[in-house]
């Protein structure tokens, strides 16, 4: 292994602008308060700061719907904003990180304004349109992700017009080169601002298959999911090896796609020196409840048996970008629930789950990101009508649950357990009203729990989980056992049962072993090799070489050359 790049070594923090900090009183977070909270990021030893959209948008699924690529929504403040931001954020080391909505646009940006008003414009062909069929209905029985058809009719064309997720976000023709070439400059206008790299949100259904077809029916509603119908189509990579050049080749800048589909063992053809981006979001990992494509009334919810499932999906990642591409280190982020009710049973202390996730965050090999509330602890709500939910897609769900036949407190269940919104409440800073988030009314509510889990409270708590970011960060960062943590293999610890995920760190010697249990139940084990170790941290006080309580999280260093036990497995 070669030297690693400054996004290697660093903490990425994920941002949602709306929910952060508000500084006008206007009840929406903004820009310039982003930048007022550099300093607390840079506590958090933040390298790199990601941000949701903030590009013009009408706002219907929260900036992914955006009508304007290289300006900045009024409602999050100016460009001379975002310039200060970029620059401020230089003088700490961090970087800016852009997130690009590539599949789509909104239905309001001037380029699908006029691509609607005919066949024959300058931009007619920039969106996916299609004849009706004979009997005028849809041209195929796609459901859009956010429910309903994907297609919407066009009075003006005559025609309906594709959308993956909203009809208010019509996706983008990218066999076209000049669309291509326009989001390119996008991008370019961006790296000239000086930002530090790229999310790419959505990239999988940017190529769509040469011949349009009804898929087989998922639910009631005589529709398929358009995931499994234009994810990943073959093809897609010649897109994108193609963006890598016009943009990213030769730039010190880090690019992470999401990528839901794109399994471990595709990973080689996305990451890596041959791949086309430096990182990818794949999501094995965070859909275990899922057996159909993300419907929520058809999910199993949280259960003992996902956690051998957790084990295997993080071990398989882990190996596919052993050798080729880096792996980006997530529990959480704006599309899904709060990681202590994702992967614990609802019984579970919220903070010794938060606490076992960041010692997993921190010490699996690979560029960890949090998400903006992840280092407090922050929970699901539980609100009880489908009208306190923002969420668009929270909406989607609950009316197909009700067509499913599922009661509507049964519906609303779906919704608390999965709801984007559970990630988007207010940023918990402070035990005031609203939590410091906004002086006005904020647009979402602030959990009712803000005034235990915020900022100020725990940065003076012992045993706080924002202190056990801040240390587990400084041991990946620069602590003694910090080159393990960055450079080291990975190797499974296995033979310990299901509920105790565990694997060594190696690196020139030296070794950093994880353990935790994700169960509720107290378990021994043979502390094979860890006789003349170091405890560099724990979720629980006073831990035990061979005893792990409930959703106990440890981990030490020692020499890798001491006793090996029967429970390693060969990387």
């Amino acid at each position: 292994m070669g030297q690693l790049k400054w996004w290697q070594k660093t903490l990425v923090y994920q941002v949602y602008p709306k929910s952060f900090l508000d500084t006008t009183g206007s009840g929406q977070g903004d820009i310039p308060g982003i930048t007022s909270k550099l300093d607390y990021l840079g506590s958090l030893g933040v390298g790199a700061v990601w941000l949701t959209p903030v590009y013009p948008s009408p706002m219907v699924d929260n900036g992914y719907d955006i009508a304007d690529y290289t300006d900045i929504d009024p409602s999050y403040g100016t460009m001379e904003d975002m310039e200060e931001l970029i620059a401020e954020a230089g003088k700490r080391n961090i970087r800016i990180v852009m997130d690009l909505v590539y599949n789509h646009t909104s239905d309001r940006h001037a380029w699908f304004l006029e691509s609607r008003t005919g066949r024959d414009n300058g931009k007619s062909d920039w969106y996916i349109w299609r004849n009706a069929n004979p009997d005028g209905s849809a041209p195929t029985n796609w459901r859009s992700i956010f429910g309903g058809s994907a297609w919407t009719w066009c009075e003006e064309r005559q025609q309906y017009y594709l959308h993956t997720f909203a009809k208010e976000q019509p996706d983008l023709n990218w066999e076209n080169p000049e669309v291509r070439q326009a989001l390119y400059d996008a991008a370019n206008f961006w790296l000239e601002k000086g930002v530090g790299g790229f999310r790419i949100d959505a990239i999988v259904y940017i190529k769509k298959p040469q011949e349009f077809r009804d898929g087989p029916p998922d639910s009631a509603d005589g529709m398929v999911n358009i995931h499994s119908m234009t994810a990943n189509t073959n093809g897609i990579l010649d897109f994108l090896r193609e963006f890598r050049e016009k943009v990213f080749d030769g730039k010190d800048i880090f690019t992470v796609a999401e990528a839901n589909s794109v399994g471990p063992e595709e990973l080689h053809d996305w990451v890596g020196e041959l791949g086309v981006f430096d990182m990818l979001f794949e999501f094995s990992h965070t859909n275990l409840e899922f057996t159909n494509g993300e419907i929520w009334c058809q999910a199993t919810g949280y259960r003992p048996e996902i956690i051998p499932a957790l084990k295997k999906c993080l071990t398989a990642s882990q190996k596919a970008t052993a050798d080729n591409g880096w792996y980006p280190i997530f529990f959480e982020n704006h599309d899904q629930p709060r990681c202590v009710r994702h992967f614990f049973p609802d019984d579970a202390d919220p903070v010794h789950a938060a606490k076992a996730i960041a010692l997993l965050l921190f010490t699996l090999r690979g560029t960890p990101f949090v998400y903006e509330g992840q280092e407090l602890g922050m929970d699901n709500v539980s609100w009880g009508s489908i009208e306190d939910y923002n969420d668009i897609s929270s909406h989607g769900q609950y009316e197909l649950a009700r067509e499913e036949g599922y009661a509507e407190d049964v519906a609303m269940r779906f919704v608390q357990r999965y709801s984007r919104d559970n990630a988007r409440t207010p940023m918990q800073w402070t035990m005031e009203r609203h939590a410091g988030f906004t002086t006005g009314e904020p647009w979402l509510p602030v959990h009712e729990d803000y005034a235990t889990y915020c900022v100020e409270t725990e940065s003076v708590a012992e045993g706080s989980v924002l202190s056990f970011y801040r240390k587990l960060s400084r041991l990946r960062r620069s602590g003694k056992a910090s080159e393990v943590l960055q450079r080291g293999n990975y190797v499974e610890w296995t033979g310990l049962g299901d509920m105790i995920y565990a694997f060594r760190r190696q690196w020139a010697g030296k070794e950093v072993t994880t353990l935790v249990n994700f169960g509720s139940e107290e378990v021994h084990y043979e502390p094979q090799g860890m006789d003349q170790t170091e405890l560099l941290a724990a979720t629980h006080p006073m831990p035990a070489k061979g005893v792990l309580r409930p959703y106990e999280a440890v981990c030490c260093m020692g020499d890798c050359l001491a006793g090996r036990g029967k429970g390693v497995q060969k990387s």
